[in-house]
């Protein structure tokens, strides 16, 4: 008993320092993702045609291009970029994040997705070890789910990438929010290594709470996607209707793919993440059949759990009205997610209910 317990200690203790230390790789790959911002530049396809419109617009009415053909000489008029294809819709090339930068951009880029990469792992091993540690799931309270949480959302990142989908962009915005979860975590979220109480000892824990932090992560990614669609969006708008925006909102702005990429993106893995919330939700009801003898009760943490899925649903339902696409879906959506954080975080913690077991 002597021996398992200092076991246990030791593995806890290595949970710890290694999630001490994918912080420190994290903060690494977040300074690569930022020289990357700044030693980028748009796309070859974004700068060749930015090159072309500055031509066109600089030359002179009368300057003309000559096409040599077979029997003649055909002059056309001063060539012209089209940004519009038609009224309504754009025909803008993406940014880096969908298509590569300069050379050095792109190194630093690579670097800081091996970062990435590298961070987390040692943060996996960091979950692993807690869960070896307990000898049950690493997710009985908030600092575990916290941990396991951004493992998983980085771990969907680095799965996107793996399958080839251009999604660089979301680096800087994932690494940076990854950093800010484990600096609450461990911070004012930490509790010591414990059993569960016997509501949570069951197997339903893996099931239910495992598709809840897969969702989550995944969310979160659509989250991010739409919040940088709305800025996107925007200054593309203010570029179509003839404004000029400051040199720092160009070079920001202009690094993300189209606001169109960004949309569907964003709307793929919340339709495609959707139904497996609406599974983790029967799940609930399920375990708290087996747990308390009912199904459903209206607990805190059960209301939003539906609030969150009404959200999400309306989501999916305004892309599929019209007028409602675009931006007012998006606002839906971000609506979707606060709901999401606050069934998380305001519940667990200011909350009081039948989920406050699960400890802070």
């Amino acid at each position: 008993m002597i021996l398992a317990a200092t076991t246990n200690e030791s593995l806890a203790q290595m949970s710890d320092l290694l999630v001490y230390s994918s912080m420190a790789v994290y903060t690494l790959a977040f300074f690569a993702h930022i020289a990357e911002w700044v030693f980028g530049s748009r796309s070859k396809v974004g700068r060749t045609a930015a090159a072309l419109t500055q031509q066109a617009e600089a030359a002179p009415a009368a300057v003309t291009v000559q096409v040599k053909q077979a029997g003649g000489t055909a002059v056309l008029d001063k060539p012209k970029v089209v940004t519009r294809s038609a009224a309504g819709t754009r025909d803008v090339p993406d940014g880096p994040g969908a298509a590569g930068g300069t050379v050095k951009g792109d190194l630093y880029g690579r670097i800081a997705v091996s970062l990435t990469v590298l961070a987390f792992l040692i943060e996996a091993a960091g979950v692993v070890s807690r869960a070896l540690s307990v000898q049950r799931a690493p997710w009985g309270n908030m600092y575990e789910f916290s941990t396991t949480f951004s493992t998983v959302a980085v771990g969907a990142y680095l799965g996107f990438l793996l399958a080839k989908k251009n999604v660089r962009w979301i680096g800087l915005p994932l690494v940076t929010t990854v950093l800010l979860d484990l600096g609450m975590a461990v911070t004012w979220l930490k509790t010591p290594s414990d059993q569960l109480v016997p509501a949570l000892d069951s197997y339903w824990l893996w099931i239910h709470v495992s598709t809840a932090i897969f969702c989550g992560a995944v969310f979160y990614l659509g989250a991010v996607a739409t919040l940088l669609y709305l800025f996107r969006d925007s200054y593309e708008n203010k570029l179509a209707t003839g404004g000029n925006p400051g040199s720092f909102t160009r070079s920001v702005l202009e690094r993300l793919p189209a606001a169109a990429s960004l949309d569907k993106f964003a709307y793929r893995v919340n339709a495609a993440v959707f139904p497996l919330w609406t599974f983790t939700i029967i799940a609930g009801a399920i375990w708290a059949g087996d747990a308390w003898g009912r199904y459903w009760g209206w607990d805190a943490k059960e209301v939003w759990s539906f609030i969150t899925w009404v959200g999400y649903a309306a989501y999916l339902h305004a892309r599929a009205t019209a007028g409602w696409k675009g931006r007012k879906a998006a606002y839906i959506a971000l609506i979707a997610f606060g709901c999401f954080l606050f069934n998380y975080y305001g519940v667990n913690i200011f909350v009081s209910s039948k989920h406050s077991y699960a400890g802070v």
